[in-house]
Order: structure tokens, then C-alpha cells, then sequence
């Protein structure tokens, strides 16, 4: 019988990590799990940041700035995406709520000093352009809840454009579906019960609130995000860059 994955053991999942070819910056925990509606049968998404030693970045031959391996562990599927430094760093001056959402994952299953820096110089990543990720992630996933017809996408489409308008609003990366219920983030009322029913299937269909219903409440807020977004007081660009490119170097020649 598969196990409920919902309640994640940290230390199977650190003995899992540790045989990973680079040295891991940190590891922590994305996808459902982060966004606060995971199901009996969700996968574990970890993502993190590994580091190429210097001869793999400076040489003819250079190592992957990308790993992704994937296992079984107690009959659910686990991912580990992992980034070389360098391209987290060039993501996190982007407007990528994704990699950000990373970093700064309450849910860490390995970390570092290096993880430490990194997540004091994240709120440096943070501009008003950030609302650009969010509104074309919603976008994405509200087309997909209409082709399939799940509670996934669905409650995806939500999370997003909530979070982007917290950010927008508070300049704080905040994931997690029910702690925005909490801090009175605009979340649907029904939300919590289709978060409920997700629990059970990872892929279950919806039930509950209309389609009209549904597609009223994205409209309404979409256009909050737009007016968040107009309204922000975040930085129209990074301000990080050269504190990120200075712990990447410091990082890259302590591994020579």
C-alpha cells in the first residue's frame, strides 16, 4: 500500500541526496507539498542548487549546469532537480518566481552557508516584474484545468495568482496556499474544501463550485494582480546582482 507522502520524513529523503555527484548547496521542497494541498499520492518535487568544481567550468570540457534524477521511495516518485550555482543565480535576476519559491522553501531538506546567503540576498531578486511569471503561470495552468478538467491545475491557477498578488502587495514570496487563507489573502472561500478533496487524489476531477463560478473568481483575480502590479512598491529591477556574483565566485574557488 503506498504511503501518504503528505507527511515527508526529511531524514530518508537527506539519505537519499547524499551520493549526489556535486556538492548540494541546499535541497528543499517545491510542488504541492510547498503550495500547501498535497495528495496521498503527490511526488516529492526537491529542487536545489549544486556547484561544478572550477575545472568543469573553465576547461574544454564542462560539467551539467542541470541534474535531474528521479527514484521510488516508499512506492512514491521523487525528483531531484538540482542547477549549477551560476544559472541559479542568472534565474534569480530574472523575473522567476519559480526559482525564488526554491530558495526560499520553508520545507529544507539539506542546507549550507551558502543556502544561508543565498536566501538573505533573494529579496534583492524581488521587482514588479516578478507579476509577469505569475499572471503567465496562471494563464498556463487555467488552460490546462479546462482541457483536463482537475483539481490541480485548478487549485494551481489560484495559488498563483495569489501569491503573486501578496508579493506585489507585501514584497514577500508566500506559497503556500493556506497560509494566504490565513493572513486574509483574496482565496476563495471553497478553495479549502477542493483542497480537501485533492488530499485523496492527486488527479481527481472537480467537484464542487461551477465553472462560471470558477472562471469569475480568476478573472476578478487577474485583475487584482494587474492593479497590485501598478501599485507595487518593489523595485523595478534586481538589486542583487553584484552580492550573487560575488558569493559565486567565492563559492566557485573554494570547490578548485
Amino acid at each position: 500500500m503506498t504511503r501518504d507522502m503528505r507527511q515527508l520524513d526529511y531524514d530518508e529523503l537527506r539519505g537519499t541526496i547524499a551520493d549526489q555527484p556535486y556538492r548540494l548547496l541546499f535541497a528543499t521542497v517545491s510542488g504541492a507539498h510547498l503550495y500547501g494541498f498535497p495528495s496521498r499520492d503527490s511526488h516529492v518535487d526537491l529542487r536545489g542548487v549544486h556547484v561544478l568544481p572550477a575545472e568543469e567550468v573553465v576547461g574544454l570540457t564542462t560539467g551539467p549546469e542541470t541534474l535531474d534524477r528521479t527514484w521510488f521511495q516508499n512506492e512514491a516518485e521523487v525528483d531531484l532537480v538540482t542547477h549549477d550555482l551560476a544559472k541559479f543565480a542568472r534565474l534569480m535576476l530574472r523575473r522567476n518566481g519559480y526559482v525564488l519559491e526554491q530558495v526560499l522553501s520553508p520545507l529544507v531538506v539539506a542546507t549550507t552557508p551558502e543556502h544561508e546567503e543565498i536566501v538573505a540576498l533573494a529579496p534583492g531578486c524581488l521587482t514588479k516584474w516578478h507579476a509577469h511569471h505569475y499572471r503567465g503561470f496562471a494563464s498556463t495552468q487555467w488552460t490546462l484545468f479546462g482541457k483536463s478538467g482537475e483539481l490541480k491545475p485548478l487549485l494551481y491557477t489560484f495559488r498563483v495568482l495569489v501569491t503573486g498578488i501578496h508579493l506585489m502587495r507585501a514584497g514577500e514570496v508566500q506559497a503556500d496556499l493556506r497560509e494566504l487563507q490565513t493572513i486574509g489573502a483574496e482565496v476563495p472561500g471553497y478553495l479549502g474544501e477542493l483542497m480537501a478533496a485533492k488530499a485523496e487524489a492527486e488527479h481527481g476531477p472537480l467537484t464542487g463550485p461551477s465553472r462560471d463560478l470558477l472562471e469569475r473568481d480568476v478573472v476578478a483575480l487577474q485583475a487584482v494582480l494587474d492593479e497590485a502590479e501598478t501599485d507595487s512598491k518593489l523595485a523595478d529591477r534586481p538589486t542583487a546582482d553584484a552580492a550573487l556574483h560575488d558569493l559565486l565566485v567565492r563559492t566557485r574557488l573554494r570547490s578548485a
